[in-house]
């Protein structure tokens, strides 16, 4: 078998499907390869927080972006996305508290509803929470979480809509080039043909990387979820908690469940080989994650451990993705190293790669900031404040 596309992505998680979706509204013929099956990597297993607290310019205006396609997913994308407005919080010690201000003054600036509240505001928002070890939060009172595997399959069937071809337990084993220019693809299954090829394979794309001969620095790495029920007074959901003093995440989860994960820069020293990996919550984890838990939220002392599971990060050496042609002029696209806060900014960054990959000369996301050969020059991106590694 031989097909040929005008683009091939390989990856159908939240920024392939994403992707092609952008690109098939733009007329471009679209061949989805996933070695598996849709959002059966990383985005079908993430915490899905809808947020926009980052102090990068460019990430906030992709995550402002990314949260009005959210609320308005239905008209803009099709389907569902389980998009949840809860509210989100960003508790730092006081130490940071000069730095949170000035990031909230940029995310003002360029439109994101963003609140400095006091830790007795914090007691309305969520009456369980302790807050007096804290001097001030920020409040996101539009951001909430999603349900991550509806969203990238919603994002799939509008591609398909628009007559993109989803090719499953289809795995890519070579990438082929003529005179510098990408050609296409090999797979169990025959040849692709296409004039542009994005790599967009999550812990995966070093791996995929390497069958174009590039060298990727991003790494699988093993992160934990835990679940938690809330015990009998606190089944009400309660917004998204980002608190950096315990490096703690949590958000509530369907029946009456609080989700956590760990919001720590150790995470990317779990290296692991993403088809081989223990998937299963460790029980030190639990009673870890559980205690950090407690100490910010204590009724949850009474609470019951639902379990959890492991999933994976593409980690890369600053946490900041890599979204950039490779070589240059090829047609060929890296579009991966998301760090774990890739899918709430999948909506734009479908748009950025769209753009890039199509040659628009003015596009709304440019995507200099992420391109791969900031690490050799020895620029990585840096966050403007240092409580955390949220962007």
């Amino acid at each position: 078998m031989s097909s040929a596309f005008d683009a091939i992505i390989i990856g159908a998680g939240i920024m392939g499907c994403s992707t092609a979706f952008q690109l098939a509204q733009r007329g471009l013929k679209v061949a989805v390869l996933e070695k598996d099956f849709v959002a059966s990597g990383g985005s079908g297993k993430s915490s899905a927080i809808i947020r926009q607290h980052y102090s990068n310019e460019l990430t906030a205006r992709m995550a402002l972006y990314s949260l009005r396609v959210f609320q308005d997913f239905e008209t803009r994308v099709g389907g569902e996305s389980g998009f949840t407005t809860v509210g989100f919080v960003v508790a730092v010690a006081a130490r940071d508290r000069l730095g949170l201000e000035a990031n909230m003054a940029m995310q003002r600036r360029i439109g994101i509803h963003t609140e400095l509240v006091s830790p007795q505001d914090l007691r309305q928002l969520m009456p369980g929470l302790f807050v007096e070890d804290l001097v001030v939060a920020a409040y996101e009172p539009e951001s909430g979480y999603a349900d991550p595997y509806l969203t990238v399959n919603s994002y799939a069937q509008a591609a398909r809509r628009l007559g993109a071809s989803f090719f499953q337990q289809t795995p890519v084993t070579d990438v082929r080039f003529e005179s510098g220019r990408v050609t296409g693809v090999d797979t169990p299954q025959g040849s692709f043909a296409a004039p542009i090829v994005i790599n967009a394979t999550g812990a995966w794309s070093s791996r995929v990387a390497r069958l174009a001969g590039i060298d990727l620095p991003v790494n699988a790495c093993r992160v934990q979820v835990a679940l938690f029920r809330r015990p009998d007074g606190q089944e009400a959901p309660h917004p998204v908690i980002g608190d950096f003093i315990h490096a703690l995440y949590f958000r509530p989860e369907t029946g009456d469940l609080t989700l956590t994960g760990l919001i720590d820069p150790s995470e990317a020293e779990a290296i692991v080989d993403p088809d081989a990996f223990n998937e299963q919550v460790d029980t030190a984890f639990i009673l870890d994650v559980g205690e950090r838990l407690i100490a910010r939220y204590p009724a949850m002392e009474a609470s019951e451990s639902a379990g959890g599971y492991a999933s994976l990060y593409a980690i890369t050496p600053d946490w900041h993705p890599i979204v950039d042609e490779v070589p240059a002029h090829s047609g060929h696209f890296i579009c991966a190293g998301f760090s774990g806060h890739g899918f709430k900014l999948g909506p734009a960054v479908g748009l950025m790669m769209a753009d890039l990959a199509t040659g628009v000369s003015n596009p709304l996301f440019a995507p200099q900031l992420f391109s791969l050969d900031r690490f050799a020059k020895g620029l990585p991106i840096k966050g403007q404040y240092e409580y955390s590694i949220v962007g």
